[in-house]
C-alpha cells in the first residue's frame, strides 16, 4: 500500500474514531482501532477476521510466536483462537490505527464456489495466523470500503461488493491456499475448526482428546498434530485459554464473583482457577475485573 493511501486511510480512521478503542462503525464487519499510546501484553480471542495495519506498529504472541506487523502489512486469523496482543509504537501525535474486517466463512465459501477458484488449497496444515503484505489492489479496495463511511447511503449496496472484492484479493494473493484451507470441506483446518467450534460452544465441558479426535475423523496422534498445527497449542491448552477468557468476561459484564465464575467455567478448584487466572492475565481474578471496569471508567 503506497504513502497516499496510507495517510488517507489514517485520516478515515481518526475521523470516525471516538477516542482510543475499538470501534464498530457504519460498515456492517468493519471496526476501526485508534491506541494513543503503547501498552502492556493483552490477552484476547481474534475471530476470524483481517487486521490491515494503518499508522503504528503492533506484535501478537501465539504461545512462543511473535507475529510483528507495521503499515503496509495485514493480520489474518482464520479461526477463534487466543492470543496476547501488544502496541509496540503509538503516541498521542501518531496514535496507532488499525482496520479490522470480520471474516464471514460462509461468504468466503460461497465466493470460492461462484469464482471456481483455481488454486488448490495447500495438502499441508496452516497456521490459522499469519502476517501478509497489503498490495496495490487489496489497499484500494480497503480504502474504498473506509470511504463508505463518508457516503453513508452507499454503505448498503456497496460494502458487499467491496468486502467480497477483498476476500477474493486475499484468496488470490500469497496466502491465498491458506485462507482457502479454512472452507475446504475434508481439509485439515475445516475439520479442526469444527472442533474448535464445539469446544467454545460450552467450555465448561470437560474434553477427551479421543472424542473430539473421533469428532475430526482423525487418529488421537494425528489430530493433536494437526491441532497444534493450526492454533500453536494442544487442545487441552486451548480449551483451558477459552475458559480464562470465558470466565474474565463472566466476571466483567454480568459481575459474578470469582469462585461462582470458575465454577461456571468447569473449574472444580476456584484455587486452581485463580492461580492459572493470574497466569495468563496478570493478577487475581477481582483485582484484574476491578482494574479493567477502572481502566473503562477513566
Amino acid at each position: 500500500m503506497d504513502i497516499f493511501r496510507q495517510k488517507e486511510l489514517a485520516g478515515l480512521i481518526d475521523k470516525f474514531s471516538n477516542g482510543d478503542g475499538v470501534h464498530a462503525c457504519a460498515v456492517p464487519g468493519l471496526n476501526l482501532i485508534r491506541i494513543s499510546e503503547i501498552n502492556m501484553r493483552i490477552p484476547t480471542l481474534y475471530n476470524p477476521c483481517v487486521c490491515v495495519i494503518v499508522q503504528g506498529e503492533k506484535q501478537v504472541l501465539l504461545e512462543n510466536e511473535v507475529y510483528k506487523y507495521t503499515p503496509s502489512e495485514y493480520l489474518s486469523v482464520s479461526v477463534d483462537i487466543p492470543v496476547i496482543g501488544q502496541i509496540t509504537k503509538a503516541s498521542r501525535e501518531k496514535p496507532y490505527l488499525c482496520l479490522q474486517i470480520d471474516v464471514d466463512i460462509r461468504q468466503l465459501g460461497e465466493l470460492i464456489v461462484q469464482t471456481q477458484q483455481s488454486k488448490a488449497p495447500d495438502s499441508d496444515t496452516g497456521r490459522a495466523l499469519f502476517v501478509g503484505r497489503v498490495g496495490p489492489n487489496l489497499g484500494d479496495a480497503v480504502l474504498r470500503l473506509a470511504r463508505l463511511l463518508e457516503t453513508p447511503n452507499d454503505i448498503a449496496p456497496l460494502a458487499p461488493m467491496i468486502i467480497r472484492e477483498i476476500y477474493y484479493r486475499l484468496l488470490n494473493g500469497e496466502h491465498g491456499a491458506t485462507i482457502a484451507q479454512l472452507v475446504t470441506q475434508g481439509s485439515n483446518m475445516h475439520r479442526i475448526n469444527s472442533v474448535i467450534q464445539t469446544i467454545k460452544s460450552d467450555c465448561a465441558q470437560p474434553i477427551r482428546v479421543e472424542d473430539m479426535a473421533g469428532f475430526a475423523g482423525m487418529s488421537v496422534s494425528s489430530f493433536h498434530f494437526h491441532f497444534k498445527e493450526v492454533t500453536g497449542m494442544s487442545p487441552l491448552q486451548y480449551q483451558k485459554r477459552m475458559r480464562l477468557m470465558e470466565a474474565r468476561r463472566l466476571m466483567l459484564t454480568d459481575a459474578i464473583d470469582a469462585t461462582s465464575t470458575a465454577y461456571r467455567v468447569g473449574y472444580e478448584s476456584p484455587s486452581q482457577f485463580s492461580r492459572e487466572y493470574a497466569r495468563m492475565f496478570g493478577t487475581p481474578p477481582m483485582r484484574d475485573v476491578k482494574m479493567m471496569r477502572a481502566a473503562r471508567g477513566a
